[in-house]
């Protein structure tokens, strides 16, 4: 019998390669059909490895899930940067590869990030999700994410709705 083990840590220089893998396979899975294909090509494009290494090396803090040693998924994590929502910190990402969404994986993940952010001294947590991707806003109101507010984000002329989930 195999046991895998599953392992969340702050992500490293070297993770930035299979980050980037994460990041095109959920991007793709997630917004294709949502963002116009010419902008989401573009802005999975731009975050390389390169772009994750020193996004990681700039303190960013980038949290990564391991099952069996290979990276799943991740999350970024930091200050709220929406000024009319009190709560001081924010999920801005959190993916998973496809293979690994929905088996509690970015459960976990989530609750490590809200952990991180308490440990950093923020109070309250606000995560943005596009209003066309379903399995966002399922997951965020799943786990117990009150909507409290939309805003707009325009992709070639495009403009998509994404609605603030908060816990205090």
């Amino acid at each position: 019998m195999n046991t895998l083990t599953i392992d969340i840590r702050k992500a490293e220089p070297r993770d930035a390669g299979d980050i980037a893998e994460v990041h095109l396979q959920a991007w793709r899975g997630a917004y294709s059909g949502i963002i116009p294909h010419r902008t989401l090509t573009s802005m999975i494009n731009r975050r390389g490895a390169d772009w994750w290494a020193n996004a990681i090396r700039r303190a960013a803090t980038v949290l990564v899930v391991e099952i069996g040693g290979q990276i799943a998924g991740y999350a970024t994590i930091g200050k709220n940067r929406a000024r009319e929502l009190r709560q001081q910190g924010e999920i801005y990402e959190l993916y998973l590869r496809p293979e690994y969404q929905g088996i509690g994986l970015g459960s976990r993940l989530f609750a490590a990030a809200r952990a991180r952010l308490a440990d950093h001294g923020l109070k309250g947590m606000v995560v943005w999700a596009l209003e066309d991707n379903q399995n966002a806003l399922a997951f965020y109101a799943g786990a117990g994410g009150r909507d409290v507010a939309e805003g707009v984000e325009i992709f070639e002329q495009k403009a998509l709705k994404k609605v603030a989930f908060v816990w205090e």
